[in-house]
């Protein structure tokens, strides 16, 4: 009998064909294919609109939502603005400010939304610039330090500008409505006075000043919010 010409596939043959197929297979199933789950793609957000097809929780504060407060000295001349936006569970604060002294400077958000020179404090007593705005926003515990209004201090470059880009999850829009915002002549040192330091009569630690305003001064800039 003649022997069969009849050739069993080789391994050698098949076996680039499979590897060939779970390629393709891998190449439909890899990770730039965009995920059927949401919140596992999230959209790229850059600040303006927000991409199409997307939720406002994704793309930060949905437009609109902000507010903001032109910022004036006390002679009426505008030294700034000051722009709160919402964004996911916080705000985030911009402000842009000029003509200042360099340095840092205390920046609080106040209880009352009135920006009058010479003016006297809801409480009363002797007049100065601003005190028309109150004390320092607290939402929550009265004793609270810092207060949800304290914010991060601003600081002014040797040209009189300043930038500031924060933020903050103490207060939120509708807290702050309508509120004063505050700039200081001086830094704040949010009451972290150490006990190492003696008071006149032997307290040590912050004393009422240092609690109240953050030893700030003065008040040389304020705008309402809204």
């Amino acid at each position: 009998m003649a022997p069969s010409t009849t050739r069993r596939p080789s391994w050698r043959t098949v076996t680039p064909v499979l590897a060939l197929a779970v390629f393709g297979l891998a190449a439909c199933s890899n990770s730039q294919e965009s995920s059927s789950v949401k919140g596992t793609t999230p959209a790229v957000w850059t600040g303006g609109a927000a991409p199409a097809g997307t939720t406002s929780s994704e793309a930060g504060a949905p437009a609109g939502e902000s507010l903001t407060a032109p910022l004036k000295d006390a002679a009426g001349a505008e030294v700034g603005t000051a722009t709160f936006t919402k964004s996911g569970s916080h705000l985030e604060l911009t402000v842009d400010a000029h003509g200042l002294k360099p340095g840092f400077h205390g920046l609080h958000i106040h209880t009352v939304g009135k920006c009058e020179a010479n003016s006297v404090a809801p409480s009363g007593g002797a007049p100065g610039d601003f005190l028309s705005a109150g004390g320092h926003l607290q939402t929550g515990d009265a004793n609270a330090k810092p207060a949800s209004g304290d914010l991060t201090s601003l600081e002014v470059r040797s040209d009189g500008s300043a930038k500031l880009v924060t933020s903050t999850d103490s207060v939120s829009l509708d807290d702050i409505k309508g509120k004063a915002l505050i700039i200081h002549a001086n830094a704040d040192d949010f009451g972290n006075i150490p006990t190492r330091y003696t008071q006149p009569g032997g307290a040590t630690g912050p004393d009422a000043d240092s609690m109240a305003t953050g030893d700030a001064g003065p008040r040389v800039a304020c705008g309402v919010i809204g």
